[in-house]
């Protein structure tokens, strides 16, 4: 689904500026192949260096310490989950923490499938790991920081202050949302299962 809608996009920029300047074509197809690598090759050596930092944590075992000195937080975000799952849970977040999006996507892989039930439906808990990440409470936004650098800018973390408090607020509402949908949920499925056990009742008694 993506690759068609980038292919769409792609088809209407080139066929809007063949009708707008069609000597720019090629030259900024060209430019943008050419930022778009530059751009990669700055980032490399930032994500480098946090996924190494990350994988040292695992092997060494610091994960599961900081995971277990985490576990309050993360059992109150993650009820009944495994400790495995627990561990990368803690990684992917301090990964989003640290700004580092492509980092933690690999964490939140394996969280995912560690919390799979095999239903074939998303958990609760998967549900408020993918809301998560994508407030992504940044303390550090390493990426974007980077970014800014690379294209030149004077104070490239001027704008900490309010990142750190829009992914706040915005993680925080994902939090209780995700929390009184499991709400609702429990209410609902204890109602169905209070119906259906009355349901099973001779009607004699039901009366």
């Amino acid at each position: 689904m993506m690759n068609k809608i980038w292919l769409i996009m792609l088809i209407s920029g080139i066929s809007t500026l063949i009708f707008i300047n069609p000597s720019q074509v090629l030259e900024a197809v060209t430019q943008g192949a050419l930022d778009s690598v530059n751009l990669s090759m700055r980032l490399v050596a930032l994500y480098a260096f946090w996924l190494g930092f990350f994988a040292l944590l695992e092997k060494t075992g610091v994960a599961g310490k900081l995971a277990k000195g985490l576990r309050p937080l993360v059992g109150f975000l993650f009820p009944k989950a495994e400790d495995e799952s627990n561990k990368f849970v803690t990684m992917n977040m301090s990964a989003n923490i640290l700004g580092l999006g492509n980092a933690a996507t690999p964490m939140a892989i394996r969280a995912i499938n560690s919390m799979d039930d095999g239903s074939g439906k998303a958990t609760l808990n998967m549900i408020m790991l993918v809301v998560i990440s994508s407030t992504s409470l940044q303390i550090l936004p390493s990426t974007v920081i980077g970014l800014r650098a690379t294209h030149g800018s004077a104070a490239p973390a001027d704008f900490l202050v309010a990142s750190i408090i829009a992914t706040l607020v915005s993680t925080f509402i994902g939090i209780c949302l995700v929390k009184t949908y499991g709400m609702i949920g429990n209410r609902l499925k204890g109602r169905k299962a209070k119906k259906k056990a009355l349901g099973s009742l001779p009607l004699m008694i039901r009366e």
